[in-house]
């Protein structure tokens, strides 16, 4: 086996950018809702779950085929190829779901996709009794949608947004998947400031740094696909030195982050220092209206709160409105706000140049762009 068909899963609304960093890995790519599908050779594997910064995990497709019954199911099931991927003392564990499907109880689904795929090692393993399960983890899950199923086996174990670097959390942090994303819409570059003044614990700040140095974001993590033994070694060291490689750390940074909150900017300065960025980001305790700005052209980026909850919208409505004030002094800076608040825009005083729905969670947002006029001066 030399080429797999895989799958990167993303959230609604970021399709197009996983899409775009698959391309950039050197990958042909279909996209389809909430997923990016490619052919790729085994090196995929890990190249792209070291590199994607904003897809939700990457999986191997088995296969795909119409279920319209139980049996049909099984016998589909059972006729895929699973030794290729599986080893004969693997843990399979598989989960499951169903949409506008006839078969829509899960819990049947993922018992007889568990015994199709059981009862397929046993065969070629030459196995009396029950495969023991001890061994390496392979995450098999089956997905119908309109009577096809799709099987797929996960290589990455932990979502991709677990970087690793994340020593506490504020009360509503930002995934870094996302974050990353925010980012990747702007057409910032690592030579520009760049400024988050509402940092949390400090999600875009890191991401942007990440970004800026050429770190590949998997880079201080683990995956459960290092352990299996159909993909060597010699493709996860290769990935990983290909990562150490192409990263620039003498790239210098001008990156701050600031909040309100002092124990979030303590926490946003201890997960920096975990992810090894602990002299690129500045961090400030510093109110939105006390905010300052020195130089031209940079870009500000912010997730700020968005007045969910009874007797904070006018509070959330006078940050907005102080915002405006202080950057409709700073023309040449690119302004980014991630918002649910509907009246972003008549409470910062602008109209955005372009917005992008994106959703925060189960959160549908808005993504509000205004762009900068570059300053030469």
């Amino acid at each position: 086996m030399n080429e797999v068909t895989l799958v990167a899963t993303a959230a609604m609304g970021l399709e197009s950018i996983v899409a775009g960093e698959v391309k950039q890995l050197g990958y042909e790519v279909e996209v389809e809702n909430g997923k990016v599908i490619f052919n790729a050779p085994l090196s995929a594997i890990p190249r792209c779950n070291l590199w994607l910064r904003t897809a939700d995990r990457l999986k191997i497709v088995v296969g795909k085929f119409p279920a319209k019954s139980f049996d049909e199911l099984f016998e589909s099931v059972k006729a895929l190829p699973w030794e290729k991927y599986i080893d004969e003392d693997g843990q399979f564990p598989v989960t499951g779901k169903s949409v506008k499907s006839k078969l829509y109880s899960v819990p049947d689904c993922q018992r007889i996709t568990k015994k199709a795929i059981a009862e397929r090692l046993m065969l070629k393993y030459g196995m009396a009794s029950n495969m023991p399960e001890t061994g390496s983890l392979y995450k098999v899950e089956v997905a119908l949608l309109k009577d096809e199923a799709v099987l797929t086996i996960d290589t990455s174990g932990a979502g991709l947004h677990k970087r690793g670097y994340r020593a506490g959390q504020g009360e509503a942090p930002l995934k870094e998947t996302l974050a990353a994303a925010l980012v990747l819409l702007t057409n910032w570059r690592p030579d520009d400031p760049l400024l988050d003044p509402f940092c949390g614990s400090g999600t875009i700040p890191i991401e942007a740094a990440l970004i800026g140095q050429n770190i590949a974001p998997g880079f201080n993590r683990e995956f459960v696909s290092e352990d299996w033994e159909f993909i060597k070694d010699k493709y996860w060291e290769r990935a990983f030195e290909e990562a150490e490689d192409k990263a620039d750390y003498d790239q210098k940074l001008e990156i701050y982050g600031s909040d309100i909150d002092h124990n979030a900017v303590q926490i946003a300065n201890k997960n920096a220092t975990e992810a090894g960025l602990g002299d690129l980001i500045s961090w400030k305790q510093l109110q939105v209206k006390d905010l300052r700005i020195h130089k031209e052209n940079g870009y500000l980026i912010g997730n700020p709160p968005y007045g969910e909850r009874i007797g904070d919208k006018n509070k959330v409505a006078g940050i907005y409105e102080e915002l405006g004030s202080i950057m409709k002094n700073h023309p040449s800076w690119s302004v980014y706000i991630l918002t649910a608040f509907e009246k972003f825009e008549s409470k910062y005083g602008k109209q955005a140049t372009k917005k992008r729905k994106l959703f925060n969670g189960f959160i549908q947002t808005n993504y509000y762009q205004y762009f900068g006029k570059k300053s030469f001066s």
